[in-house]
This record gives C-alpha cells, structure tokens and sequence, in this order.
C-alpha cells in the first residue's frame, strides 16, 4: 500500500486500520460464540464504537516506523501492532465514558448506554443502568486483554518487538495512572498540589504520552530508530500532546455536538479539573468563581448556565493563554523534529500530525 506522507491519516490509511480491527474482531466472536451466542454482544458493541475515529495514534506509529525505517521496509506485522493501539485506545473510552455517565462517543451511544438498552429489550432482570455499566467495564477489560493479545501476535521479528514492546507497557500503564489522578482532581483527594499542577500531571499521563509519545516512540522502535530519534520523538510527542489536549480542553467548553460526538460542555457537566479550568478559577473574582464551581459536574446544565458559564470562561483571559500555550507546543514539537535524522516521508507525515493536532475542531 502506497501512502502519501502529507496525508498520515488518509481514508486508505483508516480502512487498513478498520479492516484488521475487523479481521481481528470476527477471529474473536468465531471463539466466544461456541461458548455462547450471546457472547458476541461483546464484539458487536466493540464494532459498533470502533467505527470512525481518527486514528490518530496508530498514525503515529505507522509515521514514527516511517521515520525511522522508510517507508519501503513497512511489514504487514506493523499494521496489526498499530491496530493494537486503536484497540486499547477504545477499550480506554469505553472505561472513560462509565466513570464519566457519559451518553455518546462518536456520535454513538457509548457502550453502557447499548447494553442498557440491550438489557431492556431482553426484557432482563434488575436495574438496565446497573446491567450496563457493569457490562461496559467487562467490555473495557476484554479490549484491553485483546489489544495486548493483538499486539503480542502481530508478528513482528522479534528484534524490532524487543525494541518497542516497553513503549507499549508503557502506554498502557501511563494511561490508567493518568485516569488515577483525573478522577483525584474531579473528587478533591490526593495531591495538594496546586490545581493547575494537578491539571497538567493529568494532561501529561492520560493523554500527552499516550496519545502521541508513545505511540511514535513505539512505531519508531520497531523501525530500528536510534537512542536520539528515540529521544528527538520523545519531546516532539510531550509537547504535541500537551497542545492536543490543551485544544480538547477548549473543545470540551465551546464545542457544540454536532463538532465532537459528545455532549456540549460536556468538561463543564463532568466537572473536569482542566489546565484551562483551573486557570479560569484562579483568574476570576470570588462571584464568578462562585458561580462557576456550582456549574461543574452538573450533568442537568441548562442552555442559559453553559451560555453563563461560557461566559465566564471566556472573559477571564484564559481562554487567549491557552492558544499561546498551543501554539508554543506546537512550536517546541516542531524543533524537536528538526534536531533529529530521521527520513523526509516521515518528517512531512509528522509535521501534517502536528498541524491536525492543534487545527482541529473536534
């Protein structure tokens, strides 16, 4: 498969991604249906929420091998070893959307909302909320146990695996500690750090190394990059990850649904301890900051307290520090590259990732 560098995520790029998640999820139902037909509710709903996407980290893996490697030496084995990480990428929403009630994902209803609806149309037994978050969690935990089976079984010589499996550990165990603190700074515990130290640890763990350091240190490994590309990757992946999720944090105040999939204000109605959030609170005069600490983590926000909290948010200043705070990472990503060798196919995939990272509406 020929792929064009200027466009790392390409409709080419995402159907060789959705055709092994599928190749790989119709293996798993021929297992789990002789145990029980019923069984492969699991991969239908996996199915369903694994549809569309961005495919954002297995595009920094592919790109990272890319940069490494050339893009004449890419095994068939990568293309399973990056679906891994959409795998375990799905599985973590999954998780996500339970701890945070969430109604949708992807335009989708999220998964504990299907089973909840699935209960209700087996006619089951006890509470069809209950039923769902419990079978949402289940769901969660086996997408996980499949993307490091997946993974595990890709085939890649056992040079390269050797050489990328602990940025693969490391995704996974960066992520759910970064969820820890998430839910620590949501409920007050923990830390005393100040809270926009908390905010930024989070940021740092739960999306910033998973989202893009690892991921094109991983691809990057298994490509045979040196100690330096490593490392050059590396602080290109902390600083465009912070921007990603600095440009999520202003998509989860101002994004409509329509935009994102997800409910609007949906950081407002979970309550997320944001960087821009916890800088707002500090900004503000004690009535606003009254005002808008009664707001968050309050699922049943009217239209008229998003427009007031919105408000707040954007008179505060904050808002015009974050994009400073973007476009300073995305600039410090973008040095980071250009101090490294790594091949011109994977630079120009690399810098277009940036760009899509911090220009993007949802």
């Amino acid at each position: 498969m020929q792929l064009t560098p200027a466009d790392p995520t390409s409709k080419a790029f995402r159907d060789r991604i959705d055709a092994e998640m599928a190749a790989f999820l119709a293996g798993v139902s021929r297992r789990l249906e002789p145990v029980s037909p019923s069984l492969t509710m699991l991969t239908e709903v996996a199915g369903d929420l694994l549809a569309g996407g961005k495919r954002l980290r297995p595009a920094f893996a592919y790109w990272g091998f890319v940069a490494a490697a050339g893009t004449d030496r890419v095994p068939n084995a990568l293309w399973r070893a990056i679906t891994a990480i959409e795998l375990l990428h799905v599985g973590v929403l999954v998780h996500d959307d339970v701890l945070d009630d969430a109604d949708t994902r992807r335009g989708r209803p999220a998964a504990h909302r299907q089973f909840e609806q699935w209960h209700r149309g087996q006619q089951g037994l006890g509470d069809a909320a209950e039923f769902g978050r419990a079978m949402a969690v289940l769901l969660g935990d086996q997408l996980l146990v499949w993307s490091g089976e997946l993974a595990d079984d890709a085939g890649l010589d056992a040079t390269a695996w050797r050489a990328c499996r602990g940025y693969w550990h490391a995704a996974r165990s960066e992520v759910n500690a970064g969820q820890v603190l998430d839910l620590y700074a949501q409920y007050g515990v923990g830390s005393r750090a100040g809270a926009e130290e908390v905010a930024a640890k989070v940021l740092e763990e739960k999306t910033s190394r998973y989202t893009v350091q690892r991921p094109v240190q991983f691809g990057a490994a298994a490509g045979g990059g040196s100690d330096a590309v490593l490392a050059g990757l590396g602080r290109y992946g902390l600083a465009l990850g912070r921007a990603f999720q600095l440009r999520d944090d202003l998509l989860g105040v101002f994004a409509d649904q329509a935009q994102t999939g997800k409910p609007a204000a949906g950081d407002l109605r979970e309550g997320k301890r944001t960087v821009l959030l916890a800088r707002v609170l500090a900004a503000v005069d004690a009535a606003d900051r009254g005002a808008l600490g009664s707001m968050l983590g309050r699922p049943d926000l009217t239209d008229a307290q998003i427009d007031r909290a919105r408000a707040i948010i954007a008179g505060s200043g904050a808002v015009a520090e974050i994009e400073q705070a973007i476009s300073a990472d995305h600039a410090r990503a973008l040095a980071a590259l250009d101090e490294i060798d790594i091949t011109g196919p994977g630079r120009t995939a690399l810098v277009e990732l940036a760009r899509q990272c911090v220009q993007r509406a949802s």
